[in-house]
């Protein structure tokens, strides 16, 4: 079969339809429509372009409408955006090392000082405080661009990390294609350096999953975790088990958006053993890695896959682990929000309810700065009994 994301949107719809095992009579019924109007839309000759339509079709075949969407997917203008985003696309922009520029009001930093203002933004990242993130990196790459110039064997490293960073937030942000500036700077920057390519690589795989070119993700990942993957799992550090097992869960989450049961469960499998070597508590890479972490990610490729109920039960179990607890501000809202579309995907909006004002009470930015966390938003505040909270969050964000 062609690469999923390539297909125009009505044959998404009529695979995803096929895999729920529904006739066109039968969607078109829970559709509220007439099995003409699916047979147009699966064979192109209608067009779908309104956006509840969209979301009408995804909860009948219980998947997120980004999902029908892939490529032709952009992200929503969010309230509240974060004005640092300029500023560094900006940075980003600017090749004043590269030419030989003066650059006066710009001052060296020492390599180590830089080092370390890159570190303490990452954690600032993984606290999930995303505007101030915003305002550090257009200084944090400027001063990371000039160490590795004058010292490319101590720099390298760092501006990879802060090439990675940059990414990282971007995704979040719903700005998927600066972000891909940003990872092709930091792959270009490792270049020749496997664990440093690797290490960027995670980021690539994000960026391109965002960007719906999944089976590139896939690839991409696989190439680079088999690349570093120790001979001897039992003998490999730690360090080298998470990059590795963070890559591999990084294909399965790209095979799941093309719809590759199979492959998901091999790579989880795969990662699941690593993280058992390594286990819970540790942030090597800046990956988190460990068993919670797999099994997290088993909530959202289950989801991707279609299959809510099981994204519900993984999640139920994984969130009762002490390793829940250890994982960064940053990762667990992530997770928390693709546990609410899973609740929303079993009909269970009073669950979705909690699990976003959970996760809006541990990282605020993770709900109000990203565009993926608008529609959870706008679903969950219009249930009848959803809180006051959500009710005015959804206000706050417009999504009302």
């Amino acid at each position: 079969m062609d690469s999923l994301e390539s297909l125009p949107v009505g044959r998404r719809v009529a695979y995803w339809r096929g895999r729920r095992r529904l006739s066109q009579q039968v969607f078109a019924d829970r559709l509220g429509k007439s099995k003409s109007w699916v047979d147009k839309v699966e064979r192109g000759v209608r067009s779908l372009d309104r956006v509840s339509t969209l979301h009408d079709i995804a909860a009948v075949l219980r998947i997120d409408a980004a999902v029908l969407l892939g490529r032709d997917a952009r992200p929503a203008e969010v309230t509240g955006r974060i004005e640092g985003v300029e500023r560094i696309r900006e940075a980003l922009s600017t090749y004043d090392i590269a030419v030989g520029r003066p650059v006066a009001d710009r001052p060296g930093v020492p390599a180590d000082r830089v080092a370390r203002d890159v570190g303490h933004a990452w954690i600032t990242f993984q606290h999930a405080r995303y505007p101030r993130v915003a305002e550090l990196l257009p200084e944090l790459l400027a001063g990371a661009q000039r160490a590795h110039a004058d010292d490319p064997g101590r720099g390298r490293a760092t501006v990879v990390e802060a090439y990675r960073l940059t990414a990282s937030l971007l995704v979040k942000l719903g700005e998927a294609e600066l972000a891909w500036l940003a990872a092709d700077r930091a792959m270009l920057t490792a270049t020749g350096d496997p664990v440093l390519v690797a290490a960027a690589t995670v980021q690539l795989g994000q960026v391109l999953r965002a960007s719906g070119r999944v089976r590139a993700a896939l690839s991409t990942a696989l190439a680079a975790a088999y690349r570093i993957a120790p001979p001897d799992p039992d003998d490999a550090a730690p360090a080298e088990l998470s990059l590795c097992g963070t890559l591999l869960v990084q294909g399965a989450l790209a095979a799941a958006r093309h719809g590759d049961d199979r492959t998901v469960a091999d790579l989880i499998d795969e990662a699941a053993a690593m993280a058992a070597r390594v286990g819970d508590g540790h942030d090597h890479h800046r990956t988190a890695f460990g068993p919670t972490a797999v099994d997290l990610a088993r909530v959202a490729a289950a989801l991707d896959l279609g299959h809510a109920h099981d994204a519900v039960a993984w999640h139920e179990k994984t969130v009762a682990r002490d390793g829940w607890r250890w994982l960064p501000a940053e990762h667990r809202a992530t997770h928390l929000l693709d546990a609410a579309r899973a609740y929303l995907h079993t009909d269970d909006p009073g669950s979705a309810a909690r699990t976003l004002v959970e996760a809006e009470r541990t990282a605020p930015a993770e709900v109000r700065h990203r565009p993926a966390a608008r529609d959870v938003v706008a679903q969950v505040a219009r249930d009848p009994h959803a809180p006051a909270t959500i009710v005015q969050l959804a206000a706050a964000l417009g999504v009302t």
